[in-house]
């Protein structure tokens, strides 16, 4: 089964990501990939994460590909209007890609050029009608297409969000515009999940709960500073911060987190913020 056909089953679904390079060696990234190929369900591939300039995700979602492995392709609203995504929609269909995640994305302000001029003609509900609008074969302006393209459809939603309606009802709007599946910020505050999950489980679109691996109480600190909606509790720091070796113990909490989370969520995406090498020790950990 692909991707979206799992979705479709209910199958628990694990997911990973992989930030391409800042550069064109991509060796270490694919031998990551090569790690968890097999033992999750597809590889997210970010777009300028955190606005900082590295290979496309569009190239580095084909790469893997080549080797097997089902990506889902991030696109972002930042750096290109209508025109350019929904060229970029078709050029991934082309390609082989079937699964994309379809976000705002970070201001470039936040990144490694913050002289940057942000785009976003469009915003993540209306590049989620964009794509939609391909598949049933027409564009944006209405004009019709020679073939169209199918898609599974992701979007991002945020549990943590303050306040939490505003994010509901945006989610919502994803949903009515054509989302499939969503994927959430990470989660720390199981409680706080699982209220959302109850105030959202009638939609009937399966949400995939983030889990980030902290690689120092430093990380988690600057999560909570830094990062809106996302918090870190006092006491997941203290353990950070107590532990005889913080890679051990963030694998630790990570696999706590998840057993937790299983019962609710549709499935988990692992965040390794650069430490791809540790996704399988986390699978082994949690027992997935």
């Amino acid at each position: 089964m692909n991707f979206s056909e799992k979705l479709q089953s209910k199958k628990f679904i694990i997911t990973s990501e992989i930030g391409p390079p800042k550069g064109v060696d991509v060796e270490k990234h694919l031998k990551d990939a090569d790690r968890a190929k097999g033992r999750v369900d597809a590889i997210n591939v970010t777009d300028l994460q955190s606005s900082v300039m590295r290979l496309g995700s569009l190239a580095f979602s084909q790469l893997l590909i080549n080797r097997g492995i089902e990506p889902i392709y991030q696109l972002t609203c930042r750096d290109r209007n209508r025109l350019a995504l929904q060229s970029d929609l078709l050029s991934a269909y082309i390609l082989g890609i079937r699964n994309v995640l379809l976000l705002t994305g970070d201001h470039p302000s936040l990144g490694d050029h913050p002289q940057a001029k942000p785009v976003y003609d469009l915003d993540s509900v209306t590049l989620i009608k964009a794509a939609k609008c391909l598949e049933e074969g027409k564009d944006l302006a209405g004009k019709k297409l020679k073939g169209s393209p199918r898609f599974c459809l992701g979007a991002a939603v945020n549990p943590g969000a303050e306040p939490l309606e505003a994010e509901i009802i945006k989610m919502k709007k994803k949903i009515k515009a054509g989302a499939e599946f969503f994927q959430t910020q990470a989660v720390f505050n199981i409680k706080l999940f699982k209220s959302f999950m109850e105030q959202v489980k009638g939609f009937g679109v399966p949400v995939i709960a983030g889990i980030l691996i902290l690689k120092t109480a430093e990380t988690a600190r600057y999560l909570n500073e830094h990062v809106p909606g996302v918090f870190v509790p006092d006491d997941i720091i203290a353990e950070m911060e107590k532990a005889e070796d913080a890679g051990k113990k963030s694998i630790e909490i990570a696999a706590r987190l998840a057993g937790e989370i299983k019962a609710v969520a549709a499935g988990i995406h692992i965040m390794a913020i650069g430490m791809n090498e540790k996704v399988p020790l986390f699978l082994d950990a949690a027992k997935l």
